[in-house]
């Protein structure tokens, strides 16, 4: 990738993607009149200036770009084959340097799926009675696998504990990226405000026609199997296991 390459799909990004602005701006003025001390009649002006800036992303399908460029027939087949869904976990490790997935740490976890109360997780980290285990699950299958051991993996009992073990060595994918098998997902509930904390943690089990299965520790109290299309907004990021 050199200067002219970098230049012209720079070029390239802005003639598919267009960004606009407009500025709405409301001015309110409140009036009130009140009785100082002395009996006298004092009325005060308020102004309140709101601006509100809307901002507008449009842009060109991968179809409306070829045509726009003239690609040939044997050109659009080919741009359809490399966009198809088969192919999202190519561009996973091509964009995002994931080139790998990991079904080890999957069959320790899909061999828990009906554990109810989460007892062998909590226990085994260290808990007396029982906790919020969800993070606990996802250490007891990491270290099922050898990974804490090792230092493949973090042991964590709080989530955001995980979220930045994973995100300070660089081994973290945004929520609305594509996941791979064996990778942690980790979870920011709306019931509470979407406020960017970690809130729940499982394991990506699969990635089929849009939708990310996990298994999941501590959901309805058990180990369960859960469904969710990419990008869902709740999904916080996954951490990825080198």
């Amino acid at each position: 990738m050199d200067e002219r390459k970098l230049s012209k799909l720079k070029s390239i990004f802005w003639e598919m993607n267009d960004i606009s602005s407009v500025l709405e701006t409301h001015t309110d003025v409140e009036t009130k009149e009140e009785i100082d001390k002395d009996g006298k009649k004092v009325v005060t002006t308020t102004t309140t200036v709101t601006k509100i800036l809307h901002i507008t992303v449009t842009h060109l399908t991968a179809d409306e770009m070829a045509e726009r460029y003239g690609f040939s027939q044997e050109q659009k087949d080919n741009l359809h084959e490399l966009l198809s869904e088969e192919n999202n976990e190519l561009w996973s490790a091509v964009l995002s340097g994931v080139g790998s997935f990991d079904t080890d740490i999957v069959n320790v976890a899909v061999n828990q799926l009906g554990n109810v109360g989460g007892e062998p997780y909590w226990s085994w980290y260290g808990f007396s009675s029982r906790v919020e285990w969800c993070a606990c699950f996802v250490s007891w299958c990491e270290n099922e696998c050898g990974y804490i051991e090792t230092g493949l993996a973090p042991m964590y009992s709080v989530v955001d504990t995980g979220v930045e073990w994973f995100k300070s060595r660089g081994q973290w994918l945004d929520g609305s990226e594509y996941p791979r098998p064996g990778m942690i997902i980790f979870f920011d509930w709306a019931y509470d405000g979407l406020d960017g904390s970690g809130d729940h943690t499982g394991i990506v089990e699969k990635v089929e026609s849009g939708y990310v299965y996990t298994i999941e520790g501590n959901s309805s109290d058990a180990c369960r199997e859960c469904t969710y299309s990419i990008g869902h907004n709740e999904i916080l990021g996954y951490g990825y296991i080198k």
